[in-house]
């Protein structure tokens, strides 16, 4: 007899809440800018927005409807559905490399949290008042050379998300992400106008905004799809895992395209809030942890109020961060409860699991910065153990579990349970369906032979 698991989202607002707090993170904050402001402005952002709409929006309601159908842990969800329709168990891998990525990208992500947390404390406390760049690179330096400290903040972070995660779906995870949204919309709006306020608006307009065409390649669109792919995260079990938790009459559309545009909207406020600042103290618009933990906090520590400003963007962070790591929990959570373990057990060891796994990635940053696990294989000379997790979860089953899942909901699904999936709207799932089958995974393996001939090169 299948055993369900026990919790459903209580409205149609958790399901919009829920889903999109597990996809807009840090991604779409310190990434999306950067990429947008260097390869190709505007035009950038269209091709990004158009993958967003026709190439994460069905792998979106595929995974939703997965979850949906079978009512499972994500790693068996799959192959439920599939033998309920007369097709192989086998197709359970779906769930299974999906839950693996989401563990391994969590393992270091919540790394990455653990850095923000550690600078809100750092800014809130006024450490950073009055540093020069060249000692704000040293303070951040200093941070990665030591690993316990690390590891310490990483707990911190963790531990909130476990508390959350134990409280289970109704008193955590939709409170969580009934508090979040808010909070992080606002946070967002106050910076975007103090920033518009007083930063060069112009030259952000230039930088980031205005299609430069002449540099759009192919690599370029292939970047903007990648980052569509992995900004709603897809392929790493926790939508299948959300779906499980949704109702039989809730719309599957809907929620995906919410997740899309939220993606979006995020992504471009993000970049309102964060170059109008970086022109304006003629800093160098670098991206990823320069961009945060070095450049904007010498723009922090030069503004009047940088102190404040800089505090609430950090706690903006944190916002970010939050739900999206509570997501990547679920599927091993869930997992766990289908075992016979209670919430809170569940959420506990795999908090436990979590950080263990990512000490190898956090020590790649100091003690171990200097070892290449897999030094003699070609593709992975030179690199540490946390870019070898990284590129393996992130390009390789992560994106081969998404080509699986446009395979079986695209191609062995029968016409009639998908249409049936998406409440009888023939035209809707006709159009779904044929984006499964023909746009989505021409897309994912450009995107994984792309990230393979660049690590190769």
């Amino acid at each position: 007899m299948r055993a369900s698991l026990p919790s459903r989202w209580s409205s149609q607002l958790a399901v919009y809440l829920g889903t999109v707090g597990a996809a807009v993170g840090l991604g779409s904050i310190w990434r999306f800018p950067y990429l947008a402001g260097t390869l190709g402005g505007g035009a950038f952002i269209g091709v990004f927005l158009l993958a967003c709409l026709f190439i994460a929006t069905p792998l979106l309601v595929a995974e939703y409807m997965i979850g949906r159908y079978s009512g499972l842990a994500p790693p068996v969800a799959a192959g439920d559905m599939a033998v309920s329709v007369g097709r192989s168990p086998r197709w359970n891998l779906i769930g299974q490399l999906g839950t693996t990525s989401a563990f391994l990208i969590n393992s270091y992500y919540t790394i990455v949290a653990g850095w923000v947390v550690a600078y809100a404390w750092k800014c809130g406390r006024g450490a950073l008042v009055g540093l020069s760049r060249p000692e704000l690179h040293a303070e951040w330096q200093d941070l990665l050379a030591h690993p316990w400290q690390l590891a310490g903040w990483q707990l911190i972070f963790i531990a909130v998300v476990t508390f959350i995660s134990a409280r289970g779906l109704g008193r955590g995870i939709e409170l969580a992400s009934r508090i979040r949204a808010p909070a992080l919309l606002v946070l967002l709006l106050l910076l975007d106008a103090y920033s518009l306020g007083t930063g060069d608006v112009e030259q952000t307009y230039q930088f980031v905004f205005a299609p430069h065409w002449s540099g759009m390649s192919a690599g370029v669109v292939l970047a903007a799809i990648g980052l569509a792919f992995f900004a709603t995260g897809v392929g790493m079990a926790m939508m299948l895992a959300y779906g499980a938790y949704m109702p039989r009459n809730a719309s599957l559309v809907r929620p995906a395209l919410l997740v899309s545009g939220s993606i979006v909207l995020v992504s471009l406020l993000a970049t309102i809030m964060i170059f109008p600042l970086v022109f304006r103290f003629h800093m160098d618009p670098a991206g990823g942890p320069a961009l945060v933990f070095e450049v904007l906090p010498t723009a922090f520590a030069l503004m009047p109020g940088g102190r404040v400003i800089g505090t609430i963007f950090f706690v903006l962070l944190i916002f970010a961060a939050l739900t999206p790591s509570l997501a990547c929990f679920e599927p091993v959570v869930a997992w766990l409860q289908g075992r016979g373990l209670r919430r809170g057990p569940a959420a506990v060891s795999a908090a436990v699991a979590m950080w263990l796994a990512g000490i190898g990635s956090l020590a790649s940053f100091n003690v171990l910065a200097d070892w290449h696990p897999l030094e003699r294989v070609p593709l992975f000379q030179g690199k540490t153990l946390f870019e070898v997790v990284d590129f393996v979860a992130s390009n390789v089953f992560l994106p081969v579990g998404a080509l699986l899942t446009c395979v079986f909901i695209g191609w062995r699904l029968d016409r009639m349970t998908f249409t049936a999936e998406l409440a009888g709207q023939t035209q809707l799932a006709g159009a779904c369906r044929a984006l499964l089958r023909y746009v989505c995974p021409v897309a994912i393996a450009a995107v994984l032979i792309a990230a393979f001939w660049q690590h190769r090169n």
